[in-house]
Parts: structure tokens; sequence; C-alpha cells
């Protein structure tokens, strides 16, 4: 079968059937924009977001193969024809799902941001940062801060890898998120504070 016939991309006359009054025409373009627009979010999506979503499956498939193919005609077809299909079916649940994944990822990244200037604050401030970040998160390690942040100013005067920043930076995010965990190799630590004491 040709690729090109697979789908019916238009809109059918009698799809205008659901309302039990026939609304203007007008209407039915902001309906159908609406939809189309949906499409081409969703399309933007990563495999893992969309699958998320609980497509039905020949949505699915259509938004997977829409999401890489160029901005010309066939993608403005198919995005009808995904248009055509969620006219069909209740969008309420994947909106509220979109929805979540779009608050997810503001969240994540605000947290990345937050984490980055408390990093940034740390290495250039010294003790002044370090107190009022205690206050906010009163159970972070002083000392091992404290480390991080010598071995970042030492790291940055010798041209060295930034490991210490990074180091720093993820134990921030740690306490973000509100985690007793940390995933830091404890010879990462070690080694971290041995290149401190070798260079003294």
């Amino acid at each position: 079968m040709n690729e090109e016939n697979e789908y019916d991309y238009e809109f059918e006359d009698d799809e205008v059937e659901y309302y039990a009054i026939r609304p203007n025409k007008t209407q039915i373009k902001r309906d159908i924009a609406v939809l189309f627009a949906l499409g081409e979010e969703m399309s933007q999506l990563s495999p893992a977001q969309l699958q998320s979503l609980e497509l039905p499956d020949i949505i699915h498939k259509a938004v997977t193969e829409v999401s890489g193919m160029p901005l010309k005609g066939a993608r403005k077809r198919l995005l009808k024809y995904i248009a055509a299909q969620l006219h069909k079916i209740d969008i309420e649940p994947i909106m509220e799902n979109l929805a979540r994944l779009k608050n997810k990822s503001a969240h994540a990244v605000r947290e990345h941001h937050i984490a980055e200037r408390w990093r940034d604050r740390l290495i250039a401030e010294g003790d002044h940062a370090l107190t009022e970040l205690l206050d906010d998160y009163p159970e972070a390690d002083r000392q091992q801060i404290r480390q991080w942040v010598r071995n970042a100013h030492k790291e940055a005067e010798t041209a060295k890898p930034p490991k210490s920043s990074r180091m720093l930076y993820r134990y921030i995010k740690e306490l973000l998120v509100g985690t007793d965990e940390t995933d830091y190799e404890e010879d990462e630590i070690h080694e971290s504070i041995i290149d401190d004491d070798s260079e003294e």
C-alpha cells in the first residue's frame, strides 16, 4: 500500500454528526485549529513522554511518524489526519496528562536554575552564602560544602576540570528535591579531599 494513501487526512462531512445542533463553520474551524495545535505539540514530545499520554494506537503511530517529518505539505496533511482522529475521542485525559508533563518539565528547569544560583553564590561569597543556604536547608553538610568550595577555587586557579563545582551543583540539587540519599561515591569525595590536601 502506498504510504501516502495510508491515512485519510481530511475531515469528512459526516464527522459533524456528533453535534445535536450543527455548529457554525467558524466554531468548527476553531475546534479543528485546537486539535491541530494539540497534534503539533505532541509531535515535539520525546518517545517516553508520548508513551505516557496513553494515546490510542492509531494516533500514537501517526504522531510518532509526523515528529520526524520536515515542515512540508505531507506533514500538514498528517497533522490534519491526527486532528480528525482526536476529534473522535475525549481529549480531556490527553490534555491533563500533557499539562502534567509541562509542569514537571518547568519544575525541573526551575530547580536547575536555583541549584546553579546557589552553587555560584557559594563559590563567589563563601560563608555568607553558606549561612543563608543552611537557613533554608539545615540538613546540609556545612563542612562538605566548604570543602567543595575550596576545591572549586583551586581547580579554577589551576585550570583543572571543575569537578568540585559539578559535585556541589549535584549536592544542591539533592537538597532541592528533598532527598536524604546521595549518589556520590565515597571514593570521589575522598579523592577531592586528597587532591586538596596534596596541593596545600
